[in-house]
């Protein structure tokens, strides 16, 4: 595959090529919950999409899946490989990797490993980048809209 071509990604997902001259080569690290497994990606995000199929629904237990897109970065995992497990869902595309111990999303190489994808929770710092768009709305949790209206708390609520 040469990068230009449309491909599937999570979720089963449409994932269009990558955009030329937007993004810039980043190097972030992320983590699971437990800190027992860490990684390093190197490279350009080509989107970040938040996905609201059933799907990611069930895998996320939230309203949707939050991941970063990248047909080329370099994922390098830094510590607890032999932790990290993958679930593709049997009829599907749909593919999960997460830690053994604590259960939390982290990476996966998708498609023989030409697209890369990093759920955006497990990554340790701030993101500059910011989703591109919202996948599957028709299969929306009917609770997740107009959520900036609710009472918000810093902290939790004493």
């Amino acid at each position: 595959m040469n990068g230009l071509a449309p491909s599937i990604g999570a979720g089963g997902i449409y994932v269009p090529p990558p955009r030329h001259n937007k993004g810039s080569v980043v190097m972030i690290s992320g983590s699971c919950l437990c800190g027992e497994v860490q990684y390093t990606v190197e490279g350009k995000f080509d989107h970040f999409f938040l996905c609201h199929c059933r799907h990611c629904q069930k895998d996320t237990g939230s309203a949707h899946a939050a991941n970063l897109f990248s047909h080329g970065g370099q994922l390098t995992w830094r510590k607890g490989e032999s932790l990290v497990t993958s679930f593709t869902l049997e009829g599907s595309r749909h593919c999960k990797s997460f830690c053994s111990r604590c259960g939390s999303a982290l990476p996966s190489l998708q498609l023989e490993g030409e697209l890369l994808v990093v759920p955006a929770g497990s990554v340790d710092e701030p993101l500059q980048q910011r989703p591109n768009a919202h996948l599957f709305t028709r299969s929306r949790a009917s609770w997740d809209a107009d959520l900036e209206q609710l009472q918000a708390f810093e902290t939790l609520p004493g």
